[in-house]
């Protein structure tokens, strides 16, 4: 039977300290069997081994440097990243994309550590995880040039817009590259406006997320974000679709397969 597939939680975040191993196994339990783990910076890399060592059959990561990361010393960070690419197996390149919610001084710097990592994804053939926090334009075009490039292999270019809460002509344009949408818990917000534009949409673009222990789903909207909650964002989903949890659930995980390049176990 195909299993729910989170394909964006920081399992290795410090909110899970206290309980880490009993929310894996109660997802696991409840059905939700795989999760991929985008990197933040230099100091998440090793609980992320940790816990791809522990669970190989159930916790995939990736690596990669994320945008707020990316301060004065990028260029050393990004280095250290780079250092990290021939030392595990991976699964994407990520996350990485520009925010300029929360900080716009290092907007241009932002910029550059996501082309380097776009030629990563590209060179190694993996796909590209995309934090894209009020800078959906920005990251779109910087991406579509990139693809056009001279670059070797950039056509291949491939990946997930993360957390995506944008419109059906977003979703098109994300589409047309080539990438994913990764859908969380904003879904189930009520004024969102997500369950409309997901309407405008076919299912064969979607991947699910979690992107615990933030940004939990209703009716735990507010509180830690937990693997399990993944069930509510697919039963959502499948509501919006009219079909079944069994329906999404088969057709998000032959999707993060597709991406990953992984057999649903």
């Amino acid at each position: 039977m195909v299993k729910l597939t989170d394909t964006h939680i920081h399992l290795y975040a410090e909110e899970f300290e206290p309980d880490r191993d009993i929310l894996i196994q109660q997802a696991i339990d409840g059905g939700v069997t795989r999760f991929f783990m985008p990197n933040i910076d230099e100091q998440s890399i090793a609980k992320m081994y940790a816990l791809a060592a522990q669970y190989p059959r159930n916790c995939f990561p990736m690596i990669g440097l994320h945008p707020c990361s990316v301060k004065a010393d990028y260029k050393e960070k990004l280095s250290f990243i780079e250092s990290q690419l021939s030392k595990n197996k991976y699964y994407g390149i990520g996350e990485t994309g520009i925010d300029l919610y929360w900080d716009t001084t290092f907007a241009r710097e932002q910029e550059f550590v996501l082309r380097r990592q776009a030629e990563w994804a590209v060179d190694l053939n993996l796909p590209l995880v995309i934090h894209s926090r009020n800078s959906f334009k920005e990251v779109y075009n910087l991406l579509a040039a990139f693809k056009n490039s001279s670059h070797p292999h950039a056509v291949n270019l491939k990946g997930v817009f993360h957390c995506f809460t944008g419109t059906a002509e977003d979703a098109e344009k994300i589409r047309d590259l080539g990438f994913c949408l990764g859908i969380g818990g904003v879904v189930t917000f009520k004024n969102s406006g997500l369950d409309k534009t997901l309407q405008q949409l076919t299912p064969d673009c979607i991947i699910l997320e979690t992107d615990a222990p933030y940004l939990a789903p209703a009716p735990h909207r507010g509180k830690r974000n937990e693997p399990l909650y993944l069930k509510n964002i697919a039963q959502k989903v499948a509501d919006i679709y009219n079909c079944s949890m069994e329906e999404i659930t088969r057709i998000t995980s032959r999707n993060a397969d597709h991406l990953f390049n992984t057999v649903t176990l």
